[in-house]
């Protein structure tokens, strides 16, 4: 089956069936990260230890997900898009036990880097498949879908997560991962279609597959636009990954009250992602990426203003503020995903894997290292969050300049 044949019978499908399916996959990384968000504290004092310590179950996880997620776009390359993803999401949905049935603090470390290295085969190579099979502006409304459930994942994972916790305790929303990762097997084997024919394949050889990534790496363009846009995916994830100091301590809410701080973030996801799809077709890509931009420096820029102008603003401005911040993100990621996808058509797996391997690099240490430190300032989290916004603009305006510069050259 040739690449025409397999879009054609994957569009027939459509978006309520192959793109729903990517769409949910995207969500398992950001849900295992963020759904224990609520339970942080009950679990320091069952084991004993200190909240910062807690932290670092961040950590573990997101370093393994990072690095193995350089090997799940390559051997997606090499044997097949379907077959990765099946392997990962049972190997999950076993790790995800382990955690919810860990002895010990030390156990639970272990099973949360195993669910580090296979946490992120959805997002990835789901992000290889809408590549292989759409293109133009139906390709943009499709990564729009999977970009929002990325997003979303992370503002909605710690409302359900404490809940479970509330009815259940912390164990039982390590077990709701195991169940999430197979049902989502299960989908993948029912609704999903193999989509890199064998004729496209990498051999799998670990010269070829090492080539193919250093070539991605390298690029220098990748480079630019994996900063412009991770810069501004750590400037939101400040905030997230903040949750427990932000919703107990600043907004004085409890357990239950996570949706306080993600649902103005999933309403602003969610507008975003309309606008992306309706501008589809309609407006330059990079006209798209630089309104995106435009609004969250603004708003992020409002955000540091009002923590420096009161001991207390209101809560209800500074949700507002994070929607129209949300709502900017998902204007320009689609498009810079996209872009950085268009450049590498023969390694879209390598080139997803590697753009994923930066921007969780970068999250791990804001989420692990600086949230718990940053977390004890509102105002400190509103400065954090304009700098980051702001280099990522200047890069990207460096990566516009240095497109149009290359472009001339091969012309």
């Amino acid at each position: 089956m040739n690449t025409a044949t397999i879009a054609a019978a994957t569009a027939g499908r459509g978006p309520p069936r192959v793109a729903l399916v990517l769409a949910l996959l995207a969500t398992l990384g950001p849900y295992t990260i963020d759904a224990f968000f609520p339970s942080m504290r009950a679990m320091a004092v069952e084991f004993g230890i200190s909240y910062f310590q807690v932290q670092q179950t961040l950590t573990v996880y997101l370093v393994p997900y990072a690095c193995m997620s350089l090997l799940h776009g390559s051997l997606a390359d090499a044997i097949g898009r379907r077959r990765v993803m099946l392997t990962g999401l049972l190997f999950y949905a076993l790790a995800s036990a382990g955690c919810a049935l860990a002895p010990s603090f030390g156990a639970l470390l272990c099973f949360r880097a195993m669910q580090g290295m296979v946490g992120g085969v959805g997002v990835i190579i789901g992000r290889a498949v809408v590549r292989d099979c759409y293109s133009g502006a139906q390709a943009q409304r499709v990564m729009s879908a999977i970009t929002i459930m990325f997003s979303v994942g992370p503002a909605l994972a710690p409302i359900i997560g404490g809940w479970v916790h509330f009815w259940l305790g912390w164990r039982a929303v390590f077990a709701s991962m195991a169940v999430y990762g197979l049902v989502l097997a299960l989908m993948v084997l029912r609704k999903l279609p193999e989509t890199l024919p064998p004729a496209q394949r990498t051999p799998l050889q670990f010269g070829a597959l090492l080539r193919n990534m250093l070539g991605v790496m390298g690029h220098r363009e990748f480079l630019l636009l994996t900063a412009a846009s991770g810069l501004c995916f750590v400037g939101m994830q400040i905030y997230i990954g903040s949750a427990p100091a932000i919703i107990l301590d600043h907004w004085h809410g409890d357990e239950t009250r996570f949706a306080m701080l993600t649902l103005p973030i999933v309403a602003g996801y969610a507008l975003g992602a309309v606008a992306s799809g309706r501008l589809a077709g309609h407006v330059l890509p990079s006209r798209q990426a630089n309104i995106g931009y435009t609004l969250v420096l603004a708003t992020t820029g409002a955000m540091l203003l009002l923590q420096s102008a009161a001991a207390n603003p209101p809560v209800l401005v500074q949700q507002l503020l994070l929607t129209c911040t949300a709502c900017g993100l998902q204007l320009l990621f689609p498009i810079i995903t996209l872009r950085i996808l268009d450049l590498f058509g023969h390694a879209r797996g390598a080139a997803t894997a590697a753009n994923t391997f930066v921007l969780l690099l970068m999250a791990a240490v804001m989420m692990g290292a600086l949230a718990p430190r940053l977390s004890v300032s509102m105002q400190r989290l509103a400065v954090t969050a304009f700098v980051c916004n702001s280099a990522g603009w200047c890069v990207w305006r460096y990566a516009r300049h240095y497109q149009k510069r290359s472009s001339l050259a091969a012309g």
